[in-house]
């Protein structure tokens, strides 16, 4: 929730402080780009600690940054660049925590259920994806501060609920006396060696750039219409709506739909991009996270249940770290481009250019070997 809360909060600050559309766009890519950066080094560093102390220490770092740049906002103006190192240290604590959680899942799930498991914590992110964005634009209007004090907050909470839980994160390990850079190497190379895995790394992780970029552009286009920051928050929340639904409807479409069509649901859903250049307004934007929204838990269920059951446990940090790497690395780069491409030709043109990539990507999925021939849903959870 917490996340929420301020995924519109950066935006709208950087707005206010500067006017920049492009600026807005480099904060969110200072957030991203740690995902691309220090994957590698936080999935090696799950595999060989303890992925529970791991993930505290990554919510104090984000607890700490939030609540003193809170009570920054309360005290007096805080410059640009303030804005830029708070979401990017915030960005560096997010990757070191999922990098562990991937493996969490794993441990205290069983390979049957993951992709059920996947897709019921999808159900639950999307609540808060719902209620956050809204919730975020009304208390930005508030106080700039709010939206962070409350976002500190919820790291307390989630440092308290990690340190009641008592299942372990992992299985037994031995020491690996290998160097670093062998052990790194391991998780690429098994990455590589899985068709499924690194065509799915690459198909979907080109998507991530569009779609945050896509999501900027929601909140720079009513922005520019005039909307009010709770009216904005509305309509960023559509794709918590979309997913809403989808994580609910998840396990009917896995029964209904064979697996190659549940894998190119998702990619499908950028047609919806091109209505924007023929009626170019903010909730055109808005309908298609909603379907963007519905579609993404129901293939991200299949694709993250499989990819996590034909990894071994003691290897999930690594391989997790080396889709992040390839997955994300670009997808600083959209919230920039659109930024960018904003301020320099328009709405129109900037969204037309987003959809020209999203066709490309769905006759990509369409056109793969690798989709074409995945794993049947009865497959998966084989360890």
């Amino acid at each position: 929730m917490g996340t929420s809360l301020t995924t519109i909060a950066y935006p709208l600050l950087t707005l206010a402080v500067t006017g920049s559309a492009a600026k807005a766009g480099l904060v969110t890519f200072a957030r991203l780009l740690p995902f691309g950066a220090l994957s590698l080094v936080a999935g090696l560093a799950a595999d060989r600690s303890s992925r529970k102390r791991l993930m505290i220490g990554a919510d104090a770092v984000r607890l700490l940054t939030m609540g003193v740049f809170a009570v920054l906002l309360l005290a007096r103006d805080v410059p640009f660049w303030s804005i830029l190192v708070v979401g990017l240290v915030e960005g560096a604590g997010s990757t070191f925590f999922v990098a562990a959680d991937s493996g969490a899942l794993r441990s205290v799930v069983p390979g049957p259920q993951l992709p059920a498991a996947a897709g019921a914590r999808e159900a639950r992110r999307s609540i808060v994806r719902l209620g956050g964005p809204p919730l975020g634009g009304a208390l930005y209007g508030v106080s700039r501060a709010v939206p962070f004090a409350a976002n500190a907050v919820s790291y307390l909470f989630s440092t308290l609920a990690l340190l009641l839980m008592r299942t372990p994160f992992e299985e037994q390990r031995e020491r690996d006396p290998a160097p670093l850079r062998e052990q790194l190497a391991e998780g690429l190379r098994y990455t590589w060696s899985h068709a499924f895995l690194r065509t799915t790394a690459f198909v979907y992780g080109a998507g991530n750039l569009l779609t945050t970029g896509l999501f900027l552009l929601i909140v720079l286009v009513a922005e520019g219409e005039g909307l009010a920051p709770a009216r904005i928050g509305v309509l960023t929340a559509a794709v918590g709506v979309g997913t809403l639904v989808g994580s609910l409807a998840s396990p009917l479409v896995r029964r209904v739909l064979a697996v190659r069509a549940i894998l190119l649901l998702e990619l499908w859903t950028w047609i919806a991009t091109w209505a924007f250049v023929i009626w170019p307004h903010a909730y055109v934007l808005a309908i298609w996270a909603l379907l963007f929204g519905i579609a993404a838990p129901v293939t991200d269920s299949v694709v993250v249940g499989y990819r996590l059951a034909m990894t071994p446990d003691r290897l999930v940090g690594r391989v997790e770290s080396v889709r992040t790497t390839i997955s994300l690395a670009a997808s600083p780069l959209g919230p920039l481009a659109a930024g960018w491409l904003f301020g320099a030709t328009g709405p129109r043109t900037t969204v037309a250019v987003f959809a020209t990539g999203g066709l490309a990507l769905a006759l990509w999925g369409t056109l793969s070997p690798a989709l074409r021939a995945a794993p049947s849903l009865g497959e998966i959870g084989t360890r």
